[in-house]
């Protein structure tokens, strides 16, 4: 019969992304802090973190031993408040003045290197029928099954990446 349809189910989808939620990312420093400035073994060492950018942070004590140690106190709060230690880099500590600095970033966003990486684990290892597509500093998976979606997200979670994926936007 003329004008007639077929229904077309839509595809399921969701988005990868790698974002810190901020809110958090500042309670675990604002922690890691108190504790720095508690701490026995923190006292008269100079020992203290502080924001440098909206996802940059420094760590400055007396000495090199004791930075190292403010940044595994700092390390410590992140896990606790559930933010992945790989969406936290830090470098080395550096000699500045009479201090030893540590600077650390917060990563956001995935890099086109990352998200190319994760598209083609989906496509080589993903369930047949599943799309990802890069979008921005995110990735975009689609597909008619849900439950191939639910896959993939398994799949990427066995992965060994070097990047901390979040799920969202899941419909």
């Amino acid at each position: 019969m003329p004008g007639s349809r077929v229904a077309h189910m839509a595809d399921s989808s969701f988005d990868i992304v790698s974002k810190v939620d901020r809110q958090e990312a500042d309670n675990a420093l604002n922690q890691a802090a108190k504790e720095l400035s508690q701490r026995f073994d923190f006292k008269n060492t100079g020992a203290g973190i502080s924001w440098t950018g909206e996802l940059s942070v420094e760590i400055t004590a007396g000495t090199e031993e004791r930075a190292v140690a403010a940044l595994d106190v700092l390390r410590d709060k992140l896990v606790k408040r559930h933010i992945s230690l790989k969406a936290f880099k830090a470098d080395d500590p550096r000699l500045s003045g009479k201090e030893y600095k540590i600077s650390g970033t917060f990563q956001s966003g995935l890099s086109q290197e990352n998200a190319k990486k994760i598209a083609k684990i989906i496509r080589d290892e993903g369930p047949k029928g599943v799309k990802a597509q890069v979008q921005g500093d995110e990735l975009r998976v689609s597909s008619k099954s849900r439950d191939h979606l639910q896959d993939v997200i398994a799949l990427l979670k066995d992965q060994d990446l070097d990047v901390a994926l979040q799920y969202v936007n899941y419909r």
